[in-house]
């Protein structure tokens, strides 16, 4: 007797639930096959566009629409998050600049720009907003990324931004349910606690998520984060958490975050979660970015990431652990997301008009007198590696500046005095120093250095891009609240002229 993992039909309900992402600018031979034997769709990243080609990934979309249902996926956010402007950074605010200049059209109009470059690009779901509500002034993966952090201000930014995105043609994915703003610990490198009352959880973290459903929001994206107050398993997981969602009146498609996350990969294998995943309530299971694995002989295989959890669900089904059954109701609300998409569409509205220097300009902090003056500009860049799920590999303040970078941090773990000291030597006497950093807390190794450039330095001035700290700055400078490019020259022309 066959084995039923060998069923073509069965291995077409597997691939129908499954979102891989592949490696390069053109659509491997192994992708192919799969779209053709029923695979969902793939998800773009950052090195499948050619940042100076604009026909390149709508080429390759067109290749990959081997059928109209085929869902095309972008982790596509504005603001830090950028993958059609991964290369020279975006040109859209972020979720925190927006949130600061606290107008809802002006969102909703973001959101439609957002959407319809990314309509542009081919895809047509889109991984945004983010609808965690950033409590955690040390989160270290949400940050700027969140509109802010008050359930309301989130919850109604979140509702316009969806609004916005899903008038341009192309479905909304909010994300991550049920929250990511009070952690501490980054999903893609490890597994993230909350440990907040039930209560607090509900009433602080959950109204975006409610919001962006109201507002018909497409998809909703799992968080690989434990929430105590639910239970002891990963949202992505949870049946309980899953369970919730629906009983707050969501219908669309439930997502995951990417399943090779640490969060996942480190504590249950690749596999094993995806089948946990679908148990559990979750419809389409995205995969992640090949690029960021290794495998034998120290290359990425986007193949071996996609077969390893095909196989892992054929397995499941083989044995009995994975009910056909779930795969179909999962199978069924990826086609509903496919109808939608088609819908959104057609139904998509002509392109408005967005201003986004104007959005920066009005939620950025000037603090003192940051003027730069005609003097030579050393910028000295102390922050974080952001996770290469989040990060750009632009950095276009160096550019907007015309400055000299050093590579100063990241600074944790590191002694913060040699290494502030060794930077500073490389300054010339009469340069203007500007100090570009992310996480100022107090306590922090950031908040350090620029306690040492600010008595070795007075002049210098800081250049925040996360989130201000409570005490304010020990320098002039600008908390911008944004890293993109039309950060970077706006907050130029501003100091410039101070």
């Amino acid at each position: 007797m066959p084995h039923r993992s060998t069923d073509p039909t069965l291995r077409s309900l597997v691939a129908g639930v499954l979102w891989p992402g592949f490696l390069g600018r053109s659509a491997p031979d192994w992708l192919l096959r799969e779209l053709d034997a029923g695979l969902a769709g793939a998800v773009y990243f950052g090195q499948n566009i050619d940042q100076d080609d604009p026909d390149q990934v709508r080429g390759l979309s067109e290749r990959l629409t081997v059928r109209p249902s085929v869902l095309l996926g972008i982790d596509e956010e504005g603001g830090r998050v950028s993958r059609l402007e991964t290369a020279h950074g975006s040109t859209l605010p972020s979720a925190a600049q927006l949130g600061r200049v606290d107008d809802t059209a002006v969102t909703r109009a973001a959101g439609a720009e957002l959407g319809r470059r990314v309509r542009a690009s081919g895809a047509n779901v889109t991984l945004a907003p983010v609808a965690d509500v950033n409590t955690n002034p040390r989160n270290p993966v949400i940050g700027t990324r969140s509109f802010g952090a008050t359930a309301d201000l989130v919850a109604r930014h979140v509702a316009a931004t969806v609004d916005g995105i899903q008038s341009a043609g192309v479905a909304a994915c909010a994300k991550h349910y049920p929250g990511h703003g009070d952690t501490a610990v980054d999903s893609h490198l490890g597994l993230p606690r909350v440990s907040l009352p039930r209560e607090e959880v509900e009433q602080q973290h959950l109204p975006p998520f409610q919001a962006a459903i109201d507002a018909g929001v497409a998809a909703i994206m799992t968080s690989h984060v434990v929430v105590e107050a639910f239970g002891d398993a990963p949202a992505t997981v949870d049946s309980r958490v899953l369970g919730m969602l629906r009983e707050g009146g969501f219908t669309g498609c439930i997502v995951t975050d990417a399943l090779d996350m640490a969060a996942i990969r480190a504590t249950y294998g690749s596999g094993p979660g995806a089948v946990l995943a679908l148990l559990a309530g979750s419809d389409l299971l995205c995969l992640g970015n090949p690029f960021d694995h290794t495998y034998p002989g120290g290359v990425p295989s986007d193949e071996a990431d996609y077969a390893e959890v095909r196989d892992a669900l054929l397995a499941a089904v083989e044995d009995g652990a994975l009910p056909v059954a779930v795969l179909e109701r999962a199978a069924a609300s990826v086609r509903a997301l496919s109808e939608r998409v088609v819908a959104l569409a057609a139904a998509a509205g002509p392109a408005e008009g967005f201003d986004a220097a104007a959005v920066v300009r009005a939620a950025i902090a000037v603090h003192g007198s940051p003027a730069l003056g005609e003097r030579e500009a050393v910028l000295l860049d102390l922050r974080d590696r952001a996770s290469g799920v989040v990060g750009s590999a632009a950095e276009p303040f160096a550019a907007a500046f015309g400055a000299r970078r050093i590579q100063v941090g990241p600074l944790g773990g590191r002694d913060v005095v040699g290494a502030v000291s060794d930077a500073l030597g490389a300054v010339p006497p009469g340069a203007q120093a500007i100090a570009l950093v992310d996480a100022v807390q107090a306590g922090g190794p950031q908040r350090r250095a620029l306690g040492m450039l600010a008595a070795a330095r007075p002049a210098a001035i800081v250049v925040n891009t996360g989130l201000p700290a409570v005490d304010g700055l020990p320098l002039s400078g600008v908390d911008t609240y944004g890293s993109s490019r039309v950060t970077a020259e706006v907050v130029a022309a501003l100091t410039a002229t101070s």
